[in-house]
């Protein structure tokens, strides 16, 4: 009989089977929970199923809002929205279907070659572009961005194949360096949106633009859809939206003629003098609406060549000197202290703790009046006036009731308050010829306006009207605005009469700003510079800030004006006499009060039209029978461009630049031009232009008649023309 051995089972059999079952099910287990956790929850591992579900199933579109315009007062346009456009090459022969209408760059030359001196750079640069490998489209960096019309109208007029256009918005200021303080700009801001998207707004960063940036931005609006996998709208479903509003259009109290008057005094002295910066601000006496303001050295908002970000006029406090005198004379009357006629020894005087001031004269003029004083612009008349009558507190006091040491509330970003702080008597005496204090040029015209309205202070203001463009309602009316009745009519009448006295008596200190029969009054200042490297001032001739406060005229006053520069070259005092001197000429020959017996030739003001595509001839006459003169260049029939520009105002006698269309152009003679005019010429000429020196222009480094190439650059020296 054979047995069969029984074959046993291995041990660990039904064990691991149990094992594989039991994390079978756990691990069930743990997808029914995930599943019911998803199921009863919002949100999952810091994710919101339901918006991200939206977000793969609906699109929002933004509807973009218009930036609102800047304007003047007449409605010249400061700055608006313009198409701006992209150049773009496709090289990809795919485009092209049809030989005989190409839809890419066939000819790279030919198209380099054409490119060049519209876009401003080689030919060699742009052959790079377009000599990419493997790209089906190319650009042309910085050079390609930003086209005006006009630059994408030459282009067109190539009829060069594959060539394109993306047209997108930008900030544009017609005027260039026109205001552009005050105006400031505004740029293009991407940021990456919630939808993964880059969304680009307009952010004002300077000026108006930034302080009324809301105001001028509007609001944007959007459509938001259900959308198919392509992400094209899903016939039938429900659609939300919101329309844009754009953004209010604001007029400025700024007047364009004055304004200009302003710009072309400083762009003179640039031209003539050395200095650290020279500012202007000119108010309404009536109203104290700001007629105008300019800084220089300015900036153009277009490519903001920027060398110091803060307006001058409200931004940087700086130690006035001398025509601080008016005020701390205007103290002493309303206190009842003041007594012209009383006298006092000039020349110096020591305080209590040793320290001496002196007058600019130290030797003084022996035993004056304060009245003489005054004129004569006495830092010792102060100080008598101060330790016989006066204290801190009735000093300090007098200052704060004009506004010294606050904000005006003037709409500008960035305005400061200065600092009027003095304590022991050597602070207290310098406060009082405007050292060791400092203050912004807006708090001196606020305080001047006491001695154009009877005494009443007027809040200075910037913005006419704010208007709701779509509707023509004005949603803001800017208007004269009263702070306070700080000075008494016989103050008022005795501090005029004593800055009459500055300005028009013999032998004065504001002799240089005399203008016979023109009424001018005002005080001069000079103060020194404090060394910030320690205690004391600079004692160098150019370390001065020269500063004039006046009011035009005398009686029944106009204007208001306040003009600082800094570290005029040698301490010349020139610079700013001329520059102040001309504006009241202008000025008074604007409002129709020139002197009748003043042999001064008529001053007449244009607002430049665009004489682009006019005939060169038609276009020439037409500007000569307006009393400018007229230079053209090149032998063209057709006007391609011009200097200045539509939009900007000029005057009987100034020159107005006009290009040809004529493709042989040559070097003109630029000598005797200032720099400006000088540089704005070639430029549109094709020339790029170095300059060394400052001035006018009395050399150049290619002469006459040189034809002009692409890429050509040419080196003009410049000196002061006095």
């Amino acid at each position: 009989m054979i047995y069969l051995k029984k074959k046993k089972k291995p041990r660990n059999e039904v064990k691991l089977n149990k094992l594989l079952i039991l994390v079978a099910l756990f691990l069930f287990a743990v997808i029914i929970g995930r599943i019911f956790q998803l199921s009863l929850s919002k949100e999952v591992d810091g994710t919101n199923l339901q918006a991200l579900a939206a977000k793969r199933t609906t699109k929002t579109d933004i509807i973009k809002a218009e930036r609102g315009n800047i304007y003047t007062v007449e409605g010249e346009v400061l700055a608006q929205n313009v198409s701006s456009y992209k150049l773009i090459a496709y090289l990809s022969p795919s485009r092209t279907t049809d030989e005989n209408n190409p839809q890419h760059v066939v000819d790279k030359e030919k198209t380099a070659e054409l490119l060049a001196p519209i876009l401003g750079i080689s030919k060699e640069e742009i052959l790079g572009y377009l000599n990419k490998e493997g790209l089906y489209q190319t650009e042309f960096g910085t050079a390609g961005n930003g086209l005006t019309e006009l630059t994408k109208e030459k282009i067109e007029a190539l009829n060069l194949p594959g060539l394109d256009f993306e047209e997108s918005s930008k900030r544009y200021y017609p005027k260039g360096d026109f205001l552009s303080y005050t105006i400031g700009y505004a740029k293009e801001d991407t940021e990456v949106g919630s939808d993964g998207e880059e969304e680009t707004t307009m952010v004002g960063e300077m000026g108006i633009e930034k302080y009324y940036d809301s105001t001028l931005k509007g609001k944007d609006g959007y459509t938001t859809y259900q959308k198919d996998l392509k992400g094209y709208k899903i016939a039938g479903t429900k659609e939300i939206s919101e329309e844009a509003v754009d953004g209010k259009d604001i007029y400025l109290t700024i007047n364009n003629n004055i304004q200009f008057f302003v710009e072309q005094a400083l762009d003179k002295a640039e031209a003539n003098y050395d200095y650290e910066w020279f500012t202007i601000m000119i108010a309404d006496a009536k109203t104290g609406a700001i007629l105008a303001a300019s800084d220089s050295p300015s900036f153009d908002p277009n490519v903001r060549n920027i060398t110091n970000y803060l307006d001058l006029n409200v931004a940087l406090p700086y130690e006035p000197g001398s025509t601080m005198k008016i005020f701390t004379y205007m103290a002493a009357m309303e206190n009842g202290v003041y007594n012209g006629s009383e006298t006092y020894h000039s020349g110096t005087y020591t305080t209590s703790d040793g320290t001496v001031i002196g007058d600019w004269n130290r030797a003084g003029w022996g035993d004056i009046t304060f009245d003489r004083g005054f004129a004569l612009s006495s830092n010792v008349g102060v100080i008598n006036l101060i330790a016989r009558h006066m204290s801190a507190s009735m000093l300090r006091n007098y200052f704060e009731k004009l506004g010294f040491g606050q904000k005006t509330g003037i709409e500008l970003p960035n305005e400061a308050t200065g600092e009027i702080d003095f304590k022991y008597e050597t602070e207290i005496f310098n406060a009082g010829f405007g050292q060791g204090i400092t203050t912004t040029p807006v708090q001196n015209i606020q305080a001047l306006t006491a001695l154009t309205n009877n005494g009443v202070m007027l809040k200075p203001y910037l913005v006419d009207k704010i208007v709701d463009p779509d509707t023509n309602e004005v949603v803001y009316q800017g208007e004269r605005t009263e702070v306070d009745t700080v000075a008494s009519e016989t103050t008022v009448n005795k501090m005029k009469d004593l800055m009459w006295e500055t300005v028009n008596g013999a032998g004065n200190t504001g002799a240089g700003y005399r203008l016979d029969g023109y009424n001018l009054i005002g005080k001069t200042g000079t103060a020194q510079i404090a060394d910030e490297s320690g205690g004391g001032y600079l004692t160098g001739a150019s370390d001065i800030i020269s500063s004039f406060a006046g009011i035009y005229p005398k009686d029944d006053p106009e204007v208001i004006i306040y003009a600082s520069v800094k570290r005029p070259a040698g301490g010349n005092q020139k610079v700013i006499w001329e520059a102040v001197k001309e504006i009241v000429v202008n000025i008074s020959k604007y409002y129709g009060n020139d002197p009748a017996e003043v042999a001064v030739e008529d001053l007449t003001t244009y607002t430049l039209d665009s004489y682009v595509n006019q005939k060169t001839d038609q276009a020439k006459s037409g500007l000569e029978s307006k009393g400018l003169t007229v230079q053209t260049y090149g032998s063209g029939d057709k006007i391609i461009s011009q200097y200045p520009n539509k939009g900007e105002t000029v005057t009987t006698g100034d020159t107005i630049f006009l290009i040809t269309n004529d493709r042989n152009k040559t070097v003109p003679d630029v000598t005797g031009l200032s720099s400006k005019q000088a540089e704005a010429l070639l430029k549109l000429l094709g020339l790029s232009v170095t300059t060394e020196g400052t001035g006018y222009v009395t050399g150049q480094s290619l002469a006459k008649d040189t034809p002009i190439t692409s890429g050509m650059s040419i080196t003009l020296t410049l000196s002061p023309k006095f």
